[in-house]
């Protein structure tokens, strides 16, 4: 790493966050403050909050990356699928596999409440609204009468109950419902929950 001087803002920004991933991938969330991204990067706490608002605003930045990431890997599934119930199949695979091997970071976007002010930044929203999105137009064709708040409550149902799995699975639960396949449980679920839509 170069002098302190030798970054400008935007370059301490992204040390601050890629300091901040590390941190929360070996250590876990609930380990992450500024003082510990700050000796990482080698610069002082107050350096950081010349770049970030709060404690608040960097995690916000490192959930968007982890929001980007996801989508990039299922966008591409998204595409390469043509067959809907193919792909949300695939699409359930792939956010169980992102969950699995960025499981702290995954944990941090749900588990972590926001200190300053609940109410999330403008930019992060259209992050999770393009994320629904690949999920909703995988979903419309298969309902008999299509219209955006029946489309919506299908898709938030069907992630919720996929993440649902995800979170017993990752928290070694599964045996609670009585499998030890989270694949065979995902699979079931989505072919049973679009047999159902198309029934309506």
């Amino acid at each position: 790493m170069g002098r302190r001087n030798d970054h400008s803002r935007e370059e301490i920004q992204l040390l601050a966050i890629q300091a901040a991933e590390k941190i929360v991938t070996e250590q876990g969330w609930r380990a992450l403050s500024t003082r510990k991204v700050a000796k990482e990067i080698g610069y002082t706490v107050g350096s950081l909050y010349l770049v970030f608002e709060n404690l608040d605003d960097l995690i916000m930045q490192v959930n968007g990356r982890t929001l980007d990431e996801l989508y990039a890997v299922v966008a591409d599934i998204a595409i390469n699928q043509k067959d809907a119930e193919t792909c949300l199949c695939a699409l359930g695979q792939a956010y169980l596999t992102f969950a699995t091997e960025n499981t702290q970071r995954w944990l941090m976007i749900f588990e972590y409440s926001r200190q300053a002010d609940p109410v999330l930044p403008t930019w992060y929203y259209p992050k999770i609204a393009q994320l629904f999105s690949l999920v909703a137009s995988r979903l419309k064709p298969l309902l008999p009468v299509s219209n955006l708040p029946q489309l919506t409550n299908a898709t938030h149902a069907l992630w919720g109950s996929v993440h649902g799995i995800c979170i017993l699975a990752l928290t070694e639960k599964l045996a609670v419902v009585g499998t030890n396949s989270v694949q065979e449980l995902l699979e079931t679920l989505i072919h049973t929950y679009l047999a159902g839509l198309r029934n309506l």
